[in-house]
């Protein structure tokens, strides 16, 4: 089978590998669409971690928001065994996929997996209405932390170093800032998101616009296992600290199926490119080059001699 492998920083390279053999437990699913979630990009610029899913080298390394048929012919959608999900075919543990009806396209489908995180993220939250709320970094993932927290009843403004302005009215996002997460006001917030990761700066960013007694949710994933954080003011400012990773996977990507269902107009604005998966060298280095008018990238297998 085909599969894409990283072989240097930022170089992806097709290989034939054996097709692979599922465990006890696990499904042998047949790609049909993913996309890049920005936790991919990383290690397909040559950084390795030891505290994050790493199998940099190993066939379809990196996809996990993904999309295929499994061998029974049922389409599903979830997270591939090792993040292993740019090949032809994958495995992924039974409990960390649902199956999926014909009422969203293949590359529609791909929203489930990262919308799924962030309705688990906000619905630890518990009720937001009429709070101010503030999402740090508008790539793929804040904008749907921003989409959930308003119509969640939240008052979101949101900050990014690209210009994200044409994405306020779909996200309903109040306020757009186009500089760097400082320029964010201080103690203003009810509830701050942090949705980067892979730094340390947004930390501390967030607890400066953080409000007495708000929550901060620190949901962008760390490359590192320490980080300078302002304590003092935080603890002055009786601020809650969340953070973590989505259990019950299951259950967390049926919501976010029927969240979608229900929003399906989020989607036109959401997923600005779709290319083959033979051009996945292209789509990656895109991803690494966020610009102004670009959220979602996905890879198709439809249509392409793979």
């Amino acid at each position: 089978m085909w599969a894409y492998a990283i072989i240097a920083p930022g170089r992806l390279e097709r290989v034939e590998v054996p097709v692979p053999v599922a465990g006890a437990g696990q499904r042998l699913v047949r790609l049909r669409a993913g996309g890049i979630c920005g936790s991919d990009l990383p290690m397909f610029r040559g950084r390795r971690s030891q505290h994050f899913i790493d199998n940099t080298g190993d066939p379809g390394f990196p996809l996990h928001e993904v999309v295929g048929d499994a061998e029974d012919g049922t389409r599903v959608v979830g997270w591939p065994a090792g993040h292993r999900g740019l090949a032809e075919w994958f495995v992924a543990d039974a409990d960390q996929v649902i199956a999926v009806d014909s009422d969203l396209s293949d590359v529609e489908a791909t929203v489930i997996q990262p919308l799924c995180t962030v309705l688990h993220a906000l619905d630890r939250l518990g009720d937001v209405t009429g709070r101010r709320a503030a999402v740090i970094g508008l790539g793929s993932i804040g904008l749907l932390f921003a989409h959930v927290l308003s119509r969640r009843g939240a008052l979101v403004s949101g900050v990014d170093r690209v210009d994200r302005r044409a994405f306020a009215e779909p996200f309903g996002l109040r306020e757009v800032r186009w500089d760097d997460a400082t320029a964010l006001p201080h103690d203003a917030f009810h509830v701050v998101i942090e949705a980067v990761g892979h730094q340390t700066h947004t930390l501390s960013a967030a607890v400066d616009a953080l409000a007495p007694d708000g929550t901060l949710y620190a949901f962008g994933v760390p490359d590192d296992t320490h980080y300078p954080f302002p304590f003092t003011p935080f603890f002055r400012k009786n601020g809650t600290l969340l953070s973590g990773v989505t259990v019950e996977r299951a259950s967390a990507l049926r919501a976010a199926r029927a969240y979608l269902l229900e929003h399906r107009e989020l989607l036109g604005a959401y997923i600005t490119d779709v290319l083959p998966v033979t051009r996945a060298q292209e789509a990656f280095e895109l991803a690494v080059a966020p610009t102004i008018g670009r959220a979602k990238i996905v890879l198709s297998v439809a249509d392409v001699d793979a």
